[in-house]
């Protein structure tokens, strides 16, 4: 991989996350979530796009107020519309009257998009990119293009989705994110044409990826490994359809896999807070298999893995929980062994062994009364008791 430098990440969850079915957030979920991500060690935080909606244009008024140590607040929008000269076009004055340092701008690069979608030629386009562009540059601090599906458009014609990016790059762009916007490339193509572009355009180079194939995050990764240093996503994954490349798997690779720099130790361990946090505000259940940050992500059931596990944790756990701010679970059921039973029995400051004959009984009566329907992983109350009960310590 060689020398890298640390690798920047842009979260989407107030925008692109937004647009998940079922997620609306207020302002005030909005302004906690941005002071939460900038703890976090994010170093960009897209507040939404300020024209679309009143909430997003009250958003960036009392943004203003937050005092952020970390990230760089940005405005979302679009290139500007073919019947507005750009200094003339409602998007990009909104975008400037949200005063953020940073403006994100999305242009097509795909020429089914132009055509049908834009009803534009496919020189216009061009001219919209970089009229766009040149005019935030000369007037906000930092721009970032976001040129949407570009891996299918480089799939469709690849000359052509070049010369969006070198529109954007002639006009002063700072970052070029390539977009998998139908999340329908997999990682092997993603590698492959980021390589090709790294040929023809010297800006910095993000990626952007949805996950509607599953494999956002490992798509991410890999473009990690081909030099690109601006990681797009959101915590939880959240996003439209099947979501974006989930920070919270896509963070902790970074740290503890690839080894490279993005956030410190110390704010890698607040990940599963975060997680929950945001998972709260958005009103959606946190999913518990979710790697890293989910509830069950270090949560043992079968008796042969909790055996090994509490005689040494690397046997099935793939990085210390702590790292990320989780913990170890043992769940107790009709699939432990006494191993469960000891390490359960541990949580609660009891020692047992395997060969105390109380140990043995308990899994027993463990096991007959989930055969009778009882569910013992659900309710650690109930357990405690009937551990108590049965070593005389109930009172």
């Amino acid at each position: 991989m060689g020398t890298m430098s640390k690798i920047k990440l842009y979260d989407t969850t107030l925008r692109d996350g937004a647009q998940h079915e079922g997620i609306s957030f207020s302002v005030e979920d909005k302004l906690r979530i941005t002071q939460r991500l900038d703890e976090l060690g994010i170093h960009y935080i897209e507040g939404g796009w300020p024209s679309a909606n009143p909430k997003d244009t009250r958003f960036f008024l009392r943004a203003k107020e937050l005092r952020l140590n970390h990230a760089r607040l940005a405005a979302f929008g679009s290139t500007r519309h073919r019947r507005y000269k750009a200094e003339k076009d409602p998007n990009l004055r909104a975008l400037l009257k949200a005063e953020t340092p940073v403006v994100t701008i999305f242009g097509k690069s795909w020429d089914l998009h132009v055509t049908d979608v834009l009803e534009v030629t496919l020189e216009e386009n061009l001219d919209l990119i970089y009229s766009s562009v040149q005019f935030l540059v000369s007037r906000v601090e930092e721009v970032i293009y976001d040129a949407e599906h570009f891996f299918d458009g480089y799939r469709a014609d690849p000359e052509y989705a070049i010369k969006t990016l070198e529109a954007a790059q002639a006009a002063g762009a700072h970052c070029l994110a390539l977009c998998d916007s139908n999340g329908g490339r997999l990682p092997d193509q993603v590698e492959d044409i980021i390589e090709q572009v790294k040929c023809k355009i010297s800006t910095p180079l993000g990626i952007h990826a949805h996950n509607d194939s599953g494999v956002a995050v490992a798509s991410s990764l890999l473009a990690i490994k081909h030099g690109v240093h601006h990681i797009q996503g959101t915590i939880n994954g959240y996003g439209e359809r099947c979501g974006n490349a989930d920070l919270c798997a896509v963070i902790p690779n970074i740290k503890l896999k690839l080894n490279l720099d993005c956030i410190t130790d110390e704010q890698l361990r607040q990940m599963a807070e975060v997680s929950w946090f945001v998972s709260e505000l958005a009103n959606m259940r946190h999913q518990s298999g979710r790697p890293y940050v989910g509830e069950s992500a270090f949560t043992h059931k079968g008796g042969i893995h909790i055996s090994a596990v509490l005689k040494n944790p690397l046997a099935y756990e793939h990085v210390p929980p702590g790292l990320i701010g989780n913990r170890q679970r043992i769940l107790v059921s009709d699939q432990a062994g006494q191993g469960a039973i000891v390490g359960k029995a541990a949580e609660y400051n009891i020692d047992l062994t395997k060969d105390d004959p109380q140990t043995k009984k308990l899994l027993e009566e463990l096991k007959r009364l989930e055969h009778d329907g009882f569910q013992f992983e659900g309710a650690e109350g109930s357990y405690e008791l009937l551990l108590k009960r049965a070593l005389g310590l109930h009172k």
